[in-house]
């Protein structure tokens, strides 16, 4: 790995001091299925109001390391901190206490329920009890607060809230998952390739639902195989390769080559990342995970 002038994995320790404590650290993080090592040594951090993009080859270990942070394959070994507190993620449920939600590429959204009932879905408001009837869903009040995250989000395509969620577009799709997660007042949003699949216009309408969330001082974590995206929406991109953290680089002094040289393992002699390394088309991206 060819490393140039500023040579760290990790961000370096003045622009650490400048921005304090990461809202999320991953420090020495190992997973293995089997005999297989997915993760090793995985080094991460991502800080309020930043969106840091998570890129790599197929099997690097976006995917493994997501899943990890979100309580679905816990670590064999390696710590996470929270604001600085270590703290311990085995399950999901440890996830969304800590206040991390994540929208995968798939959504787990309900097609024959509407905007409202599945951004309340499973944690329905209920009315106050009335004698001899059983609790009711205070759709109004669900109503109210729907549209205000969608306002807040800035969503403006949504003819009505009330429309099944199968008649939407792939991007108004994507905004209502995110949506979901806002309810639950996340510190951490981890987006599985939020942009896969959707056109011109639909993958502009959720590159500005990620830029709203950094605007809430969310941190924000971005895994894409499309650096067009990436480049556009995020601050600091981290590379993964083989498992291993190949690369940091800051969006504002770097390229998609030198991004790409890290994917790939090519050597790449120039300035721009923290560590890193060139070779494939920026269009095509970072492939699977």
């Amino acid at each position: 790995m060819a490393e140039n002038s500023a040579t760290s994995s990790a961000p370096s320790a003045a622009a650490s001091a400048d921005r304090g404590e990461p809202r999320l650290r991953l420090s020495g993080i190992n997973k293995s299925f089997g005999a297989v090592k997915a993760l090793t040594d995985i080094d991460f951090e991502v800080y309020d109001g930043e969106v840091v993009g998570l890129v790599g080859d197929n099997g690097a270990g976006k995917s493994t390391l997501i899943k990890v942070i979100a309580g679905v394959n816990p670590a064999d070994s390696g710590h996470i901190y929270m604001q600085g507190r270590e703290v311990q993620i085995t399950a999901p449920t440890d996830a969304t206490r800590l206040g991390i939600e994540t929208v995968y590429q798939d959504l787990a959204l309900a097609d024959n329920l509407d905007v409202v009932s599945n951004l309340y879905l499973g944690r329905e408001d209920l009315a106050p009890r009335l004698p001899g009837v059983g609790g009711v869903l205070n759709e109004i009040e669900m109503e109210m607060r729907t549209l205000d995250v969608l306002r807040q989000l800035d969503v403006k395509t949504l003819k009505s809230v009330r429309l099944p969620v199968a008649a939407l577009s792939g991007g108004q799709r994507q905004s209502i998952a995110v949506a979901k997660t806002i309810l639950r007042n996340p510190a951490v949003v981890l987006l599985d390739e939020p942009t896969a699949a959707l056109g011109v216009a639909q993958t502009r309408q959720v590159l500005n639902l990620i830029r709203r969330l950094r605007e809430r001082g969310l941190a924000v974590v971005v895994i894409s195989h499309n650096l067009a995206d990436v480049f556009e929406v995020v601050d600091r991109v981290i590379v993964l390769r083989l498992g291993r953290r190949a690369g940091t680089f800051d969006i504002r002094t770097t390229t998609p080559e030198r991004v790409i040289a890290a994917i790939t393992g090519a050597e790449f002699d120039g300035a721009g990342a923290e560590s890193g390394m060139s070779g494939m088309s920026a269009k095509s991206g970072a492939g699977g995970h």
